[in-house]
């Protein structure tokens, strides 16, 4: 992915989602020819000359400060976690490191926690939202993750191409919105990442839903509230979530489920647990993606 391309794409469609009238600028009578801010607007909020601001949205601006891009950010009135990914589309030499290509494995203690949270439903995700790790009850909850061929084993491949997870999400259209958000983080954070690439290919091809969200540009960071399930067996659950991001690995989150104690829901996880079947417990061998 071209990180020009994207900074781009990315700083008009933020301006698009802004009117005159939403940061403070007279409302001018007459057509605008584009929706939200113009260029013009944008540079006089944050303070740059227009040139300047041109020359950055096409991709072309060169050591451009941190001072500018808050400037920017503010006039744009970015979220953090837009915030971070424009300076990852604008800086991109900036990055540390390039880990994308490198496997990501689930440290066995960390495994072996998720393992003894029997009572909690807990996957871990990677980069490219790969699920690389997961507990029995989350198995059972959310469909068997060890029966999948490794590169199905990708939370938005479930959400967008498997018409099991489109059944299980109550509010399916907002589970999707989120994942390409998701996605879209990921992407500004390793735009050279050919299996990011691929990916992307892959879901564009297989879902319009997919292609109009990703189109969007909307950007995404995990973290926790709450979900309705429809589970073929156990119902309709309402479950919090919880997002833990990794010290050591901040590539890597823990989601965890739970129901609120003396539930419906709770009782419903707890009828899950015998439905796994004895080749499950047995099963000790794990591929990662």
């Amino acid at each position: 992915m071209d990180p020009r391309k994207e900074l781009s794409e990315f700083l008009r469609s933020r301006r698009a989602r802004l009117r005159p009238q939403d940061v403070g600028l007279p409302q001018y009578g007459g057509r605008r020819r584009v929706p939200g801010l113009r260029r013009e607007e944008l540079a006089q909020l944050a303070g740059v000359s227009v040139a300047y601001y041109i020359r950055l949205e096409q991709g072309r601006g060169r050591n451009v400060s941190s001072a500018v891009l808050d400037a920017i950010a503010t006039a744009l009135r970015l979220t953090p976690t837009e915030r971070d990914h424009l300076t990852h589309l604008a800086r991109p030499v900036a990055r540390r490191i390039r880990p994308a290509a490198l496997p990501q494995r689930v440290r066995p203690a960390l495994q072996q926690l998720i393992d003894t949270m029997e009572c909690v439903p807990a996957y871990v995700i990677g980069r490219r939202l790969d699920i690389i790790g997961w507990n029995r009850l989350a198995c059972a909850l959310l469909g068997d993750f060890a029966a999948l061929p490794p590169e199905r084993r990708n939370l938005g491949w479930l959400v967008f191409l498997d018409p099991a997870a489109r059944a299980l999400y109550e509010d399916w259209d907002a589970k999707a919105t989120a994942v390409v958000g998701y996605l879209r983080r990921d992407a500004g954070r390793y735009p050279d990442d050919p299996e990011m690439a691929s990916l992307i290919g892959r879901l564009s091809l297989g879902s319009a839903e997919f292609r109009q969200l990703w189109a969007a540009h909307e950007v995404q960071d995990k973290g926790f509230g709450s979900k309705v399930l429809h589970h073929p067996l156990a119902g309709r659950l309402t479950l919090a979530y919880e997002t833990l991001t990794l010290p050591a690995d901040p590539d890597q989150q823990v989601i965890t489920y739970h129901a609120e104690p003396g539930s419906r829901s709770a009782e419903a996880l707890r009828m899950l647990m015998p439905v796994l079947t004895s080749d499950q417990e047995k099963t000790t061998e794990r591929t990662f993606s």
